[in-house]
C-alpha cells in the first residue's frame, strides 16, 4: 500500500472509536468538536491547499445568502467551475493539490450543491406556510436557515470528510440534535459492517500482487494471448472492487459509531437522501432503527444484480442519489439512455479531467441501450426457463462490461485505455452494438413491433417498481 493509502486507512480506523465518544456530547459541543477534528484532518493532510475548499464553502454561502432563488444552478456552476480551476491550478503557476485535497474537494462539491437546493426548498416552503398557514409537507426539510458557522461545520465535519458517504445538511442537523444518542444502536451494526473488511482488504492485497495495473502498460503484456489479456481486466476490476468495498464499509462504520444517519425503519430512508416519509411511532412501542441514509455500497447486489443500470445503483449509492436528484432531472434530453448519458458525462467531469473517465462513463449508456433492446425483443418472448438462462447470460455480460469500463477508470489516459481496449478488440462495444442491432431486427415486422413495444413497457414497469422499492 502507498503512504497515502496508509493515511486513509489510519483516518478510517480512528474514526470508528472516536465516533462512539461523540454520542456523549451535547449538540453545541458535538458541532464544534466535529468541526475542529475535521479541520485538523484537512489542514494536516492538505496544508495550504485547504484554501481551495474554504473558497468553495465561502462562495456557496454567499450564493445561498444573497441569491437563494437561483442557488441550485449558481452553486452547481460555482462548484463545478472551481473544480476546473482546482484541476488546472498549475496553469496559473500554483502548486498542484494532492490526493487528499482532491478527495475533500469532490465531496464538498456534492455537499454545497445539495445545501443550496435544501436552502431554496426551505425558503419556498416558508413562503407557502405564510400564505396558506399550513404545515410544510416537505419530508426532511430544513427548520432554519443555516448560518455561516453552520455551513462551515457541515462542510468540515470529520465524518466521511475524505471517503464519504455524502449526506445532506439536514442529516447533519438531525445528527447534532439526537435527543439520546447513547441509546441508539451502534455496536452491533458497526461490527456487522466491519466483519467483511479484513476479507476485502486481504483479497485486495493478494490479487493486486499478482495482477498489478502497471503491467497493462508494458509491451510484454501485449505479447500474451487474448484470453490472458481478457482475464486481466476481470482481475483488475476485482481488485478495484475489493479496495472500495473495504474503504466504504469502513467509512460507513465511522458514521454508524457516531450515530450519523440513524433513523427509524418506518421513515423509509434512502442512501444520501434520508427519510422519505414522516414517521411518528406510537408511545411505548419499540422502535427499530437503520443506517440506510449513509449506506454507500451494497456489495452483494453490486456483484450479483443482473443489469448494468441496476449495478450503478448499488455502487457509491449516496453519490448516485445526488446524481439522480440534482443532475438527471435537469438533463436536456427525454430519452432514458440520453439522460443517463448526460448524467454519466457530469459524473465523469466530477471525477476528473482524465479522458479515461469519459470513455468509461459514456460506455454505460451504450450498454443500457443494448440491454434494453435485448430485454424488449428477446427476453419478453421467452418462457420462465428461458428467461432464467437469459438473466444468467445478462449477468455475465454485465460483469464483463464493468470489467471493461473499469480499465478506462484506472488507466486514466486515452492512449492507455484505447490500447488496452484494442488489445481485446473492443469486445464490449461490439457486443453492445450487436445487441442493439439484433433488438431492432427482431422488431422489424408489425407483429414484432407490437411484441417489442410490450417488451419495452415491461422494462419501464421494471424500472418504476425498482425506483419505488428504493
Amino acid at each position: 500500500m502507498s503512504p497515502d493509502e496508509l493515511v486513509y486507512l489510519g483516518i478510517l480506523a480512528a474514526s470508528v472509536p472516536v465516533g462512539f465518544l461523540f454520542r456523549y456530547l451535547s449538540p453545541p459541543v458535538k458541532q464544534g468538536a466535529a468541526l475542529l477534528l475535521g479541520l485538523t484532518i484537512t489542514i494536516g493532510t492538505c496544508g495550504i491547499h485547504t484554501l481551495h475548499s474554504l473558497c468553495t464553502v465561502l462562495g456557496t454561502w454567499l450564493i445561498i445568502t444573497f441569491s437563494w432563488r437561483n442557488g441550485p444552478s449558481l452553486s452547481l456552476g460555482w462548484t463545478f467551475l472551481y473544480l476546473l480551476f482546482f484541476r488546472l491550478v498549475t496553469w496559473f503557476g500554483l502548486p498542484s493539490p494532492g490526493p487528499f485535497a482532491n478527495a475533500i474537494q469532490l465531496l464538498l462539491t456534492l455537499k454545497m450543491v445539495s445545501l443550496a437546493n435544501e436552502v431554496k426548498s426551505y425558503h419556498s416552503e416558508k413562503k407557502k406556510d405564510v400564505s396558506t398557514f399550513s404545515k410544510s409537507p416537505v419530508v426532511g426539510g430544513l427548520s432554519h436557515k443555516p448560518s455561516l458557522y453552520d455551513v462551515i461545520s457541515y462542510s468540515y465535519c470529520y465524518i466521511g470528510i475524505m471517503t464519504g458517504p455524502f449526506f445532506r445538511y439536514q442529516t447533519f442537523v438531525d445528527w447534532l440534535e439526537q435527543p439520546d444518542a447513547v441509546s441508539l444502536p451502534g455496536r452491533e451494526p458497526c461490527l456487522q459492517r466491519l466483519k467483511m473488511v479484513p476479507v476485502y482488504g486481504a483479497l485486495f492485497l493478494f490479487v493486486n500482487s499478482y495482477f498489478p495495473l502497471s503491467y497493462v502498460r508494458t509491451e510484454e503484456f501485449l505479447e500474451h494471448d487474448y484470453f490472458f489479456r481478457f482475464l486481466y481486466m476481470v482481475m483488475v476490476f476485482f481488485v478495484f472492487r475489493m479496495r472500495f468495498y473495504a474503504a466504504w464499509c469502513g467509512a460507513e462504520a465511522g458514521c454508524i459509531s457516531a450515530g450519523l444517519g440513524c433513523y427509524p425503519q418506518g421513515a423509509l430512508s434512502k442512501p444520501g437522501g434520508g427519510p422519505t416519509v414522516e414517521y411518528s411511532p406510537e408511545p411505548d412501542t419499540a422502535v427499530e432503527y437503520d443506517f440506510k441514509t449513509i449506506q454507500n455500497i451494497d456489495c452483494y447486489n453490486t456483484d450479483f444484480c443482473v443489469k448494468v443500470r441496476h449495478g450503478m445503483r448499488y455502487w457509491n449509492m449516496t453519490v448516485q442519489w445526488w446524481l439522480h436528484h440534482y443532475i438527471y432531472p435537469n438533463a436536456p434530453f427525454r430519452a432514458y439512455a440520453l439522460r443517463a448519458g448526460w448524467t454519466m458525462l457530469i459524473s465523469a467531469y466530477w471525477h476528473g479531467l482524465h479522458v479515461g473517465y469519459y470513455l468509461s462513463f459514456l460506455t454505460i449508456p451504450l450498454c443500457i441501450a443494448a440491454e434494453t433492446a435485448m430485454e424488449a425483443s428477446v427476453r419478453v418472448r421467452l418462457g420462465p426457463g428461458g428467461q432464467k438462462v437469459f438473466d444468467w447470460v445478462h449477468w455475465f455480460l454485465k460483469m464483463r462490461a464493468y470489467d471493461y469500463m473499469c480499465m478506462g477508470f484506472v488507466l486514466l489516459k486515452a492512449s492507455d485505455t484505447l490500447n488496452y481496449w484494442s488489445s481485446i478488440y473492443f469486445i464490449i462495444h461490439i457486443i453492445a452494438l450487436l445487441c442493439i442491432a439484433t433488438g431492432r431486427l427482431m422488431k422489424g415486422g408489425r407483429g414484432e413491433r407490437k411484441r417489442g413495444s410490450e417488451g419495452e413497457k415491461e422494462v419501464k414497469r421494471d424500472e418504476t417498481v425498482r425506483e419505488k422499492a428504493e
